[in-house]
């Protein structure tokens, strides 16, 4: 797992790593050095959780006139075309 640093830190092979360096580790170092305080966690996330995302669905739509609505209110609007009465 890739980590952003926020202290110095000494790798397992010697090398002296500095603040704000990005560095790979496995999910038990990363343990040790989120206990530690050792690595940035932007928006209050864990390097292990900063790739989720939660979406809500959307809300349904309301679609016709809705129970209790008068019979008058119920059908084409004003400016739609007068009815064809040929009988056809």
């Amino acid at each position: 797992m890739q980590v952003r640093l926020s202290a110095y830190w000494t790798d397992p092979g010697g090398t002296v790593r500095s603040p704000g360096e990005t560095v790979d580790v496995d999910a038990v170092t990363l343990a040790r050095m989120e206990e530690q305080g050792m690595v940035e966690s932007p928006d209050s996330q864990t390097a292990s959780d900063a790739g989720t995302t939660t979406t809500k669905p959307p809300k349904p739509q309301k679609i016709g006139p809705g129970p209790g609505t008068p019979p008058d209110k119920i059908g084409p609007g004003p400016g739609a075309p007068p009815a064809d009465d040929s009988g056809n």
